[in-house]
């Protein structure tokens, strides 16, 4: 197979790649073609222009899957704006601090959820439902940008292993040769239907959308409630491709789904965790026709690796080779390379590598370090902070995380946000958040308190405060934390405690 093509353009151009009069995006609003889609581009970057916002200002936008948040990552980019998708499940806490970390200039969202934000939370503009309708439709329309593809176009806010979530810079060049390169190793073509279950507010869930327009397919987002609503669309929109992340497909493949849905899927792809091998085998037998791709990536690099689907039998714990656009490497501490079968640290060069963390110099210097030296990448890499090992194929397989990072229902989840919840209910006193092994959720969350209860209590207060992904699976009630001779909470100990 030709090599993609490795030259950046602005990330806006991605509308001019498609048939003119074919389907380029399908949402309750209607069909787009590539034509509308190019239309309706220009005409909302021509009103984001009419709000007088400034070169590089950040546009939030916090909603359900509609026309609006799909057009809005290349709107802002045709209007030289930056845009902060905000995931619609967030609630008013983690919504506030990223509005005030990015230092949004306008938000786009819904009056119930504008409704839910206290005095000071939104310290910017507020554009909702029928005024951005007539944004979409505006009949001043900008041409196709000639931004700078190293520029910034997009903050994506992912949790840390301490604190709150923090925003990974992309730029034009980072989306656009990330879309290239998946539209590639995944041979998408225009004839293929992607449906877009994932949040776009993920940068996996992001590129369903920018994938498929730089194939010149057509991709249909959907919020769903249940697997059934999942099979029902792949059969009523033709889909061909389907992209997941394990706890959905470990629902899927529980789903009835009628012959003519699961022969008509083509591929399909997993990220954000580990396939069970038993998941993965009754796959292939629910969607015979369809080639499956075990992908790894990480926000500050988007996507690292993939599996040939032809390698999937053989080695259906292995997370594949580099894709196109990156050099993925075992390093040792030293920067040196590691041995095949030696365990090492997984880093990540090339352009898909990030720019660093919005407004956070010590946490980007910590993460985005030179490359190695051996690097066909020269410059700066992802140290992932992930364990890894190549084999003598090249083939790398995922070991562990070096970090406190809990990765539950496809989300990585800040054990310290949990926890900051945990002590302001006022019910305990201290708390330890933990993932621990689960076969639907790849890990599930368990919560260490000091206090006395009662159980109602604190978990009515986290339902409030925090989203369904981030909910404890189980309390553990202890009159005492154990504490590291430096006294702070002993994690090990209750790591081992609990997975004793």
């Amino acid at each position: 197979m030709q090599a993609p093509d490795p030259t950046p353009r602005p990330l806006d151009h991605l509308t001019l790649g498609g048939r003119a009069d074919a389907p380029a995006l399908v949402t309750r609003e209607g069909i787009l073609d590539y034509v509308g889609l190019e239309r309706t581009v220009g005409s909302l970057a021509a009103a984001l222009n009419g709000k007088g916002l400034r070169p590089g200002a950040r546009v939030a936008s916090w909603l359900p899957k509609n026309r609006m948040t799909a057009i809005l990552p290349l709107a802002c980019a045709r209007a030289g704006l930056v845009h902060v998708p905000v995931n619609p499940l967030l609630k008013r806490g983690q919504v506030a601090h990223i509005l005030a970390d990015s230092g949004a200039s306008l938000l786009v969202t819904g009056e119930a959820r504008l409704a839910t934000l206290e005095a000071g939370d939104c310290g910017c503009d507020a554009i909702v439902e029928e005024e951005g309708a007539a944004m979409l439709a505006s009949d001043e329309r900008l041409g196709p940008s000639g931004a700078d593809p190293d520029s910034l176009a997009a903050l994506l806010y992912t949790s840390g292993s301490t604190g709150r979530p923090k925003g990974v810079m992309l730029s034009h060049a980072n989306l656009w040769l990330g879309a290239v390169a998946v539209a590639h190793y995944l041979r998408l073509v225009p004839t293929d239907r992607v449906l877009g279950v994932l949040p776009l507010s993920f940068d996996y869930g992001q590129n369903q959308l920018l994938s498929a327009w730089a194939a010149g397919a057509c991709v249909v987002p959907i919020d769903y409630l249940a697997a059934r609503d999942v099979t029902r669309a792949v059969e009523a929109h033709g889909i061909t491709t389907l992209a997941g992340v394990p706890p959905l497909w470990v629902q899927l493949i529980e789903a009835a789904w009628p012959g003519r849905a699961a022969y008509g899927l083509r591929r399909l792809t997993n990220s954000g965790g580990r396939l069970p091998v038993s998941v993965v085998r009754r796959m292939r037998e629910l969607f015979p026709a369809a080639e499956i791709f075990l992908m790894y990536g990480l926000t500050e690099a988007f996507r690292s690796t993939s599996l040939d689907p032809a390698l999937l039998d053989a080695r259906p714990d292995s997370i594949g080779t580099a894709i196109p656009f990156a050099d993925v490497m075992a390093a040792r501490p030293d920067g040196s390379l590691c041995a095949a079968g030696e365990e090492g640290e997984l880093v990540h060069a090339g352009p898909l590598v990030a720019k660093g963390y919005w407004n956070d110099p010590a946490r980007t210097a910590a993460r985005f370090r030179p490359a190695p030296p051996d690097s066909s990448y020269p410059g700066t890499a992802v140290w992932s902070g992930d364990r890894v090992r190549r084999d003598a194929d090249g083939l790398f397989t995922f070991l562990g995380r070096d970090d406190a990072m809990i990765k539950t229902s496809g989300n990585r989840v800040s054990p310290t946000e949990i926890e900051e919840a945990a002590v302001a209910s006022g019910v305990v006193a201290e708390a330890v958040a933990l993932g621990y092994p689960d076969d639907r959720l790849g890990e599930a969350i368990a919560l260490i308190v000091r206090g006395e209860g009662p159980d109602e209590a604190l978990r009515a207060y986290l339902k409030r405060q925090l989203p369904n992904f981030m909910q404890p699976a189980a309390i553990v009630w202890r009159d005492a934390l154990p504490r590291s001779p430096n006294g702070k909470l002993d994690r090990e100990a209750l790591k081992r405690e609990l997975m004793g």
